[in-house]
């Protein structure tokens, strides 16, 4: 006869938290029950409430109902440091250090040990040292993080919370950014720290991934908790089901297409960084009609320049950027969107969205001046608004209200917004960047099947994705950039992601030949 199983009580347990924004109830009446020594994944939809239902334990929010209990004892935790003084820590998706601090700065900074007023430089590396070697964290203390690659500084974050004494970490997407060597390294640490007792809450849209490093998942759907599983017991598909309330198709099915006309031509472009030093330096590739050319690349390596260039947004120091065999090289952003070119940028906060205007507006925006939206020198609101209301829906954007500014919106379906005006627009070239950043997989599953439509009706999309499987999925070629260089080129069937990390990490260079009249490359 076997003993019974002694009872584990939470480490962390929260009780009927509701979190109500103005037309939106965030969270709604939510338990979630964490062991102590776990990792517990929360996953869930676009506004499902995981980022809230977070920033309410991390002290960011305070709820309107419910009760937090940290160790069986009820807690207020009305700011972050409140949540710090009970060993309750949170890594950012996007980081918050100093890139011209060293990683030791930024470890210390607002916790600097010192006697006297004097600050204790020396019992700080000590100290950070003692952490990283614990951990398994390989750090150069001394180095500026402006230094360090995407993987490295978040390592920085990791550290620095552990250095405030955290033993419950809160990382909210913490692989959206990392290459799948990176990723290895990041849940070997996460082991590590599970194996010294750390709890790990681990916020993912990465159904695969969750599974491969959760004890246990809760999954909300619309601010409820639709049930928690363990992750031995159940599938990706479960999870998407739970999430979505469908079942959700993996992969897309990418029907033959010959591809047309050249669209995009790019030779030889080369972009100055704010030093005059090159950040793009003389890459070249070309996209057909009826194809998806992938860039895949650790973030930092030169693709925002490339955007930037390519929409007008930023000068070009060299080189040539032709549609459809017409110069657009220094043209304006509205001139180069005249030319058929639509734009999905890499943040859609600082260059898709006006975040004070309303939804609608966003999805007019830079259609505002068609014949169809103007009486004479005024707009038409009468139609402008049937065709936002169309998009919006067609997107599945999850608002109360067209007339809610875009800033009350999750991030999530502000990238629906983007996504919704620059499809509405059948460009004839699309350049995507990041375009299921945020989504969960239902949504995603959305945008690749609308990407497949847009190449199986003739556009020619070049798609720039720090998600892998994205690009592998969706693209028939595959170029690789590494410190503002093309260095590798793949037909989709020859790429693998630890192929593409392999280049991704500098390890190796093959740069492509100059692509050729018809956007292959020269024999």
């Amino acid at each position: 006869m076997s003993r019974p199983q002694p009872v584990v009580e939470p480490i962390v347990e929260l009780k009927g938290i509701t979190k109500r924004f103005p037309s939106v109830v965030a969270n709604d009446r939510v338990d979630l029950s964490v062991l102590p020594g776990e990792i517990h994944a929360v996953v869930g939809e676009n506004g499902a409430g995981k980022s809230t239902l977070m920033r309410v334990l991390y002290g960011l929010y305070q709820p309107d109902a419910g009760e937090i209990f940290v160790r069986g004892r009820r807690r207020v935790i009305d700011n972050p440091r409140r949540a710090v003084s009970l060993g309750i820590g949170m890594v950012h998706q996007h980081f918050m250090l100093i890139p011209r601090f060293t990683v030791l700065e930024n470890v210390i900074l607002g916790y600097e040990p010192s006697t006297a007023g004097l600050l204790r430089l020396r019992r700080a590396e000590e100290r950070v040292g003692e952490l990283c070697r614990l951990y398994g964290f390989a750090l150069k203390l001394r180095a500026p993080v402006s230094t360090l690659s995407v993987g490295e500084q978040q390592r920085v974050e990791i550290i620095k919370v552990l250095y405030r004494g955290a033993d419950i970490l809160i990382l909210d997407e913490p692989t959206a950014l990392l290459v799948p060597q990176e990723v290895e390294e990041l849940f070997a640490n996460l082991r590590r720290l599970k194996q010294q007792g750390k709890t790990i809450i681990f916020i993912s849209h990465k159904l695969d991934e969750v599974l491969k490093i959760a004890d246990r998942v809760t999954v909300l759907r619309r601010g409820r908790v639709m049930g928690t599983v363990p992750a031995a017991g159940t599938t990706k598909g479960h999870l998407a089901e739970l999430m979505v309330g469908r079942p959700v198709l993996f992969r897309v099915e990418k029907a033959p297409v010959t591809p047309g006309e050249e669209l995009l031509r790019v030779e030889g472009l080369k972009v100055a960084g704010p030093h005059g030093r090159p950040v793009v330096n003389g890459v070249s590739f070309a996209v057909r009609a009826g194809e998806i050319y992938g860039l895949a690349g650790v973030e930092g390596n030169g693709q925002l320049e490339l955007l930037e260039a390519l929409m007008g947004l930023r000068p070009v120091a060299a080189g040539r950027v032709a549609v459809a065999g017409r110069d657009a090289t220094g043209l304006s952003t509205r001139e180069i969107r005249l030319m058929g070119v639509a734009y999905i940028p890499e943040d859609r906060q600082k260059r898709g969205l006006v975040l004070p205007m309303t939804i609608w507006e966003n999805i007019v925006l830079g259609a505002h001046r068609e014949r169809r939206f103007l009486r004479g020198p005024l707009l038409k609101f009468t139609a402008m608004l049937p065709y936002a209301q169309g998009l919006a829906k067609q997107y599945d954007v999850r608002i109360a209200s067209l007339f809610m500014p875009a800033l009350a919106l999750s991030g999530g379906n502000q990238q629906k917004v983007i996504v919704a005006r620059e499809f509405g627009r059948a460009p004839r070239v699309l350049v995507a960047a990041h375009p299921t950043r945020g989504l969960d997989v239902g949504a995603m599953e959305f945008v690749w099947q609308r990407l497949l439509e847009a190449r199986a009706g003739g556009q020619a999309i070049f798609l720039i994705s720090a998600d892998l499987e994205e690009i592998l999925s969706l693209s028939d070629r595959i170029g690789v950039i590494y410190n503002g260089r093309l260095v590798a080129e793949f037909a989709s069937r020859e790429a693998t992601p630890e192929l593409l990390g392999h280049y991704m990490l500098g390890a190796e260079t093959a740069a492509p030949e100059e692509p050729g009249p018809r956007g292959g490359t020269v024999a």
